[in-house]
């Protein structure tokens, strides 16, 4: 498990999930890692660029989400800004291909997480990027997350 300094704003936007009491543990900033759980993982060893596409080998989660990318600017990660998001149904799915709304270059960093969709309505509910409707996945002080590099 890897332990990172995440930026005001993107700590603050995950806990404000955790605040509005949904189905997140509210932690102190400080004891959050990133990495897989349990019963929730991303697999970003050998992930595939074509173009703006990004293909995962394979996503699990313990209910029905989403895989969501976040940008980084100045060298940090922008919880309040997503650039792509895909649906993932609960349980494990191959090749999951997700497509990001930025032109990525070369070693473009970003954060790939994961997000329950709280209402089960197949709509990801992000709002103002800080009141996040369909929060981050976590397993205990692990948010399902990791740093990802652009490969190209």
């Amino acid at each position: 498990m890897k332990k990172i300094v995440l930026s005001g704003l993107f700590a603050s936007g995950l806990m404000m999930g955790a605040a509005n009491g949904q189905d997140v543990p509210k932690v102190d900033r400080s004891q959050i890692s990133l990495g897989n759980g349990a019963n929730s993982s991303i697999d970003i060893e050998g992930a595939v660029q074509n173009g703006s596409d990004y293909t995962f080998r394979s996503v699990t989660i313990d209910k029905n989400g989403w895989l969501v990318m976040h940008p980084f600017k100045d060298g940090k990660p922008v919880g309040t800004v997503y650039v792509g998001h895909t649906y993932v149904e609960k349980g494990t799915t191959e090749n999951v291909t997700i497509s990001v709304s930025n032109n990525p270059g070369p070693n473009e960093p970003y954060i790939v997480m994961l997000h329950y969709d709280m209402n089960d309505d197949g709509v990801f509910d992000f709002n103002d990027g800080v009141t996040v409707p369909d929060a981050p996945v976590f397993e205990g002080t692990t948010m399902i997350a990791h740093r990802f590099i652009s490969p190209k």
